[in-house]
């Protein structure tokens, strides 16, 4: 059966590296097969959520935003960090909509789960899929918009038009095109066989 699965291998020994304000940096000293001993770096990270929404004219919700680390703007999905303790996950990612796009939906499924680079990082994104979009009035969403997020374009594209720009290259985010990809693939059985949207995590 393919299916990840968990594993713990003994650590040795951690030292941390860096304490920033969303992420660390560790070295673990692992115990590795045949009694061999390696330390492995890596960013502990707090997680995120991303929202793949969709219209009824099977559109996606874009936005483009600079990520500072590539010097680019990328095109991609709302999304934001797990930053607030307890919170469900549907409910974080209901946030991130209302506040980057000004959209709330009233359908919510997980779409997939992603380990964003898994040889260097414990970061987990949940995708959900939103349906049943409505635009929040300005009036009720007092959300302002700071740093990168300042003057951030909203643009709709057909489901169709993202897989082809995420073949051929032009969409880079992880989440944008995992979730473009899966959107599209799930969309086949008429969006069937999605998890709800508090189902559990690996």
């Amino acid at each position: 059966m393919i299916a990840d699965t968990p594993e713990a291998w003994d650590v040795l020994d951690t030292k941390e590296r860096f304490d920033g304000h969303v992420f660390r940096i560790v070295t673990d000293t692992v115990r590795m097969p045949r009694e061999e001993v390696a330390d492995r770096d890596y960013v502990v990270h707090p997680g995120a959520v991303a929202v793949l929404a969709l219209d009824d004219q099977d559109r996606v919700l874009m936005i483009r935003q600079y990520r500072h680390p590539t010097r680019m703007l990328l095109w991609e999905l709302p999304a934001g960090l797990r930053d607030v303790e307890g919170e469900p996950l549907v409910a974080t990612a209901a946030r991130e909509l209302a506040e980057e796009a000004g959209y709330r939906a009233d359908t919510w499924y997980t779409l997939i789960d992603l380990r964003s680079s898994p040889g260097m990082t414990d970061e987990r994104i949940r995708v959900f899929l939103a349906r049943g979009l409505s635009k929040i009035p300005d009036e009720e969403n007092g959300f302002v918009h700071r740093h990168e997020e300042v003057d951030m374009p909203v643009e709709w594209v057909p489901l169709a038009d993202a897989v082809e720009k995420a073949l051929m290259g032009m969409i880079h985010n992880s989440p944008a095109v995992a979730g473009i990809l899966a959107a599209y693939a799930a969309s086949v059985e008429g969006f069937a066989l999605l998890r709800p949207a508090d189902a559990p995590e690996a």
